[in-house]
């Protein structure tokens, strides 16, 4: 028996290519997308402006599968939080921030990660492999469905979760083109981000691949810092990450902006120096920075920067002139905030707990 072709996850043009496989013209397309997307109908029988020949065709090599979700948590600030079952005991984790005037759904690129940065959970569990396409379209779907039934709408995507999305770029990049096609999801550029810890050439091929923001996961102004909580930073010091970062403003016709995330440790990248660093650093750059209060999780060395301090923090840049937010800490009390999200991963990096410390 054949294996059945999932289409989530497919582009209007493989779509094209796979109806013309079937003989199929190309309005055929169009049609589906608008079933799957637009009227969330994943019965072929129930696609009725398709013929019943093709109905019967689609039932023998095709399928709409979704992965189960293993538990669902609702945080007491509104915060959703999915776990998703990916089989071979691995799982994702996904999370539905609602805010007054958008509602952002935070989705996973990896099973688990395998750059593990000192100071995030996900880093510690290790690298299982790559997700799909269709694995990752799915997250948004799941979301939808649930979130359709309380009248609450996904206005941004973030890649955000679990993995290093740059590190997946041919299922992201194709994600990103269903997330911002009209007959499928319909977003803005500016409402979809693509947050990286810094794979140069990657940034290189981004800027000339997908037009969705940026987020460069930062966390320290040099590289002796850097190395230490980022380790990717030994591969790409922070001079060949901010060329790339320029390449990418200066890249296509839009104006771009780039985002800079930065986790608030206790006395380890929070001190006046470092802000002062962090100033100099993204001098003439079309940034804003992102504050991000650390969020503790079992067997971490950190410890959150005081509120004070990041307040002083956040003076140092504004005094530079450089956007700078607080993140608001979000859905604690299901570990669902930033660093926090783990899952489930059968680790397939072979790091031992010592390296994993270190």
């Amino acid at each position: 028996m054949q294996n059945k072709q999932n289409l989530f996850g497919l582009s209007q043009s493989e779509l094209d290519t796979f109806f013309s496989k079937l003989g199929e013209k190309p309005y055929r397309t169009k049609q589906f997308m608008k079933w799957i997307y637009h009227q969330h109908e994943f019965d072929f029988n129930q696609m009725l402006n398709l013929s019943k020949e093709l109905r019967q065709k689609l039932l023998q090599v095709a399928t709409l599968e979704l992965p189960k979700i293993s538990s669902q948590n609702f945080a007491s600030d509104g915060l959703i939080k999915w776990l998703i079952d990916l089989g071979s005991d691995n799982h994702i984790e996904m999370v539905y921030i609602p805010e007054k005037d958008r509602g952002t759904l935070c989705i996973s690129s990896q099973v688990g990660c395998s750059l593990a940065c000192t100071f995030c959970s996900t880093g510690m569990q290790g690298f299982n492999r790559n997700l799909t396409t269709a694995e990752i379209i799915a997250q948004i779907i799941i979301a939808n469905e649930h979130l359709s039934h309380e009248n609450k709408k996904i206005s941004n995507v973030v890649f955000m979760g679990m993995g290093e999305p740059l590190l997946n770029e041919k299922s992201v990049y194709s994600a990103c083109d269903l997330l911002l096609d009209d007959l499928a999801f319909g977003l803005s550029r500016r409402k979809v981000t693509i947050s990286t810890s810094g794979v140069v050439p990657a940034l290189y091929r981004m800027a000339q691949t997908t037009p969705v923001s940026l987020a460069i996961s930062l966390h320290a102004p040099d590289d002796e810092l850097r190395d230490e909580l980022v380790p990717i930073n030994q591969k790409y010091p922070i001079e060949e990450l901010m060329a790339a970062c320029k390449n990418y403003l200066t890249s296509g016709t839009q104006e771009r902006h780039i985002l800079f995330e930065y986790v608030m440790l206790d006395g380890v990248n929070d001190t006046m120096e470092h802000a002062k660093k962090l100033a100099k650093l993204l001098r003439g750059i079309s940034a804003k920075v992102n504050l991000i209060p650390f969020n503790p999780f079992p067997k971490t060395q950190y410890k959150t920067s005081k509120a004070f301090t990041i307040k002083q923090f956040q003076d140092v840049l504004f005094q530079a002139g450089i956007r700078t937010m607080t993140r608001r800490t979000r859905g604690e009390d299901v570990d669902g905030a930033c660093g926090q999200l783990a899952g489930k991963v059968i680790d397939k990096t072979r790091r031992t707990e010592n390296d994993r410390r270190h």
